[in-house]
């Protein structure tokens, strides 16, 4: 594949959170004249950034693989510069400078605004490393190229995390906990809406705390009041939020304010109040069967996401018996699972009792294919209702269209498929009636009837 000059390819790994940094570090090459790529199937750019991840084994390995391939292109003559950044960057900087040469230049969590001047001095002959304060808020003034289709968005509403979670390494990749300022906010959003952004998403390590560093109390409720008054945003969908964080307020905003999907994403990673306990988390199960219930009787037609872990040290089959039962009898529209993964440098990495690899992944196995029986029965009862549906494309060679409904976050949740003769486009809302369903996904036919 012939080498495309001036050019910079972004491979982001990971979350969206990382994604939100992509898309600033795209738009700071594109001010700089650079054509940028975002494809990396398809990776023949003059330079390479890799924005890593380093959250789990999993997410390590693949961004150490994908380093490695992009050194290959280098020494092939296939692309003149290697950048590296995100959270492997920020953690293992040195090991990464001395075990791959082809690294031209490293980059912390908090410098991606510093990413085109480190550029310059790489194709000056120097090896550069740039790593800022991890405790200051990065440059959230610069603007982003949104690379998700243009009709949803991240939205970034802090950095960091304080919670010190004892399977976590989050906070000494991304530091403490700070909220991005709510008028900077509001005017990313507009810009994102003036581009034909319609769904918001709002992200961070934790949602339920924005604002409280900046206004000495928690003000995502109002956040969500301002969001909601922004024309063209017709969905706002929250993640991330922590069990313990949610308020009476916040419900409240939730179910009063109809722009804001009445689903919400809580990862609340065990049920085991032994298990919570060794992993530093600050609720147990009994206040987690009140906060669900709370929810759901105040909202009923609330969509609940989460995820758990399966193996952490110490974990017992009486502590795996009581995540099943407490799953069976949560019912969660949605639910993932992933194994533990032992974390260098974490409390939890250093606890007796380590649980095998098979172990965790039996027992992830396990949890998911009781979730999978809970989201097939939820899938049943929605067929007949009335829904409103995002458009995300066409299928293929049919008459048929892919959507998500306010239950679905995009690329971890279902969908749902309309037949229609109708010419659609991606990001038009339509109403569907269900008429079908498979275990994580819906089918459905256009109709003029009001959603339920």
């Amino acid at each position: 594949m012939t080498m495309i000059k001036n050019s910079v390819d972004i491979i982001t790994l990971g979350c969206s959170k990382n994604l939100v940094d992509s898309e600033r570090l795209m738009h700071r090459f594109a001010e700089a004249g650079y054509k940028v790529r975002h494809d990396p199937e398809k990776v023949s750019s003059e330079f390479v950034v890799v924005n890593t991840c380093g959250f789990i084994g999993d997410a390590k390995e693949e961004s150490v693989n994908t380093i490695l391939e992009m050194a290959e292109l280098k020494k092939e003559g296939r692309c003149k510069a290697l950048i590296v950044t995100g959270c492997m960057a920020q953690r293992y900087k040195q090991e990464i400078l001395d075990e791959i040469p082809e690294v031209d230049g490293i980059l912390g969590t908090s410098t991606y605004d510093e990413i085109s001047n480190v550029l310059k001095k790489v194709l000056g002959g120097s090896r550069e490393s740039c790593f800022h304060d991890l405790n200051a808020l990065p440059n959230v003034e610069v603007p982003r190229v949104v690379t998700t289709g243009g009709y949803y968005a991240f939205l970034k509403i802090a950095e960091g995390c304080d919670k010190r979670c004892t399977y976590c390494i989050i906070p000494d990749l991304r530091g403490s906990y700070r909220s991005v300022p709510m008028e900077r906010l509001i005017e990313e959003a507009k810009q994102l809406a003036s581009q034909g952004v319609k769904e918001l998403i709002l992200v961070a390590q934790e949602t339920t705390l924005y604002g409280i560093d900046l206004y000495k109390k928690k003000s995502l409720p109002k956040l969500l009041h301002e969001l909601c008054k922004i024309p063209g945003i017709q969905w706002i969908r929250i993640q991330y939020c922590y069990p313990e964080e949610i308020t009476q307020e916040l419900i409240e905003t939730i179910r009063e304010e109809e722009k804001v999907c009445n689903y919400l994403d809580i990862p609340i990673q065990h049920a085991s109040d032994r298990i919570l306990k060794r992993m530093g988390r600050r609720t147990n199960q009994k206040q987690l069967r009140e906060m669900i219930a709370s929810l759901r009787s105040q909202i009923p037609d609330i969509a609940l996401r989460t995820t758990l872990i399966s193996g952490f040290p110490g974990e017992t089959e009486e502590d795996q018996e009581e995540v099943m039962r407490f799953v069976d009898e949560m019912e969660f529209e949605r639910l993932g699972v992933f194994a533990y993964s032992q974390e260098e440098d974490t409390p939890a990495a250093e606890f007796p009792d380590q649980v095998p690899q098979e172990l965790k992944e039996e027992r992830r196995d396990e949890i998911m294919e009781l979730q999978q029986e809970i989201s097939y029965e939820k899938s049943q009862s929605m067929i007949g209702k009335v829904l409103e549906v995002m458009i995300e494309g066409k299928v293929a060679d049919e008459n048929a269209y892919v959507g998500r409904t306010y239950m679905d976050a995009p690329g971890v949740d279902g969908l749902i498929f309309i037949n229609t003769d109708l010419d659609l486009m991606s990001g038009d809302f339509v109403r569907a009636k269900v008429t079908g369903a498979l275990e994580y996904d819906l089918i459905g036919e256009i109709c003029d009837e009001p959603a339920q």
